[in-house]
């Protein structure tokens, strides 16, 4: 089937969070359980000129992320029971409950934040992907609710064909850590992966 992944186009998101909203409704997951996340970026300064008009830099732009189903899946190694495993048949990093020890080993490993601990349960959520309804044919449920049609899933490869191969969008960490299957179209105030300039607010 080839490895699953995502592609994000950034140039159309509006920061609205239905994809967050439509994922957390799937699972009737606690409003502290969010799985996938909108991240609001900005930075930037006014500067008053010696002319008295005023020049700025000033940038915001919204990044919308849930698990990268990574080549190099750091929360899988982490995970002292085997209970998080990367699955052969489309690449999807999704986790066995039954083995799950809540530990939180796999959250503080990956540097895109994407497990989360449900504390009531003490076991590792994390997005998988929609693997429920992806392995049927569908679609992520993230990528049927965007209003704005920014998200796309599907063979990485074939995304990447698409729509080119940049995950290095700031506030991400640096793709070569974990080679997320994850693909951006940015936004033209987009920043590069490391750059310091700018705050990042996570909802």
């Amino acid at each position: 089937m080839g490895q699953k992944g995502f592609y994000f186009d950034q140039t159309r998101c509006t920061g609205c969070r239905t994809c967050s909203v439509a994922c957390s409704d799937l699972h009737n997951y606690a409003p502290d359980i969010v799985l996938r996340r909108v991240i609001e970026f900005e930075g930037g300064t006014w500067k008053v000129n010696t002319n008295g008009t005023c020049t700025q830099n000033v940038f915001a732009y919204y990044t919308s992320i849930g698990c990268n189903e990574c080549e190099n899946p750091v929360c899988v190694k982490a995970c002292p029971t085997g209970a998080h495993h990367k699955r052969t048949e489309d690449g999807l990093v999704v986790i066995d409950t039954e083995k799950c020890i809540g530990c939180g080993m796999c959250a503080k490993a990956c540097p895109y934040g994407s497990p989360v601990l449900d504390k009531a349960a003490m076991k590792i959520r994390k997005c998988d992907g929609c693997v429920a309804r992806t392995s049927k044919g569908g679609m992520p449920v993230c990528v049927e609710a965007c209003p704005e049609r920014a998200l796309e899933f599907g063979d990485i490869e074939e995304l990447r064909k698409k729509h080119g191969n940049n995950a290095a969008i700031a506030p991400l960490p640096d793709p070569a850590e974990t080679k997320p299957c994850l693909t951006i179209r940015p936004c033209a105030s987009a920043k590069p992966s490391g750059f310091k300039g700018g705050t990042a607010h996570r909802f």
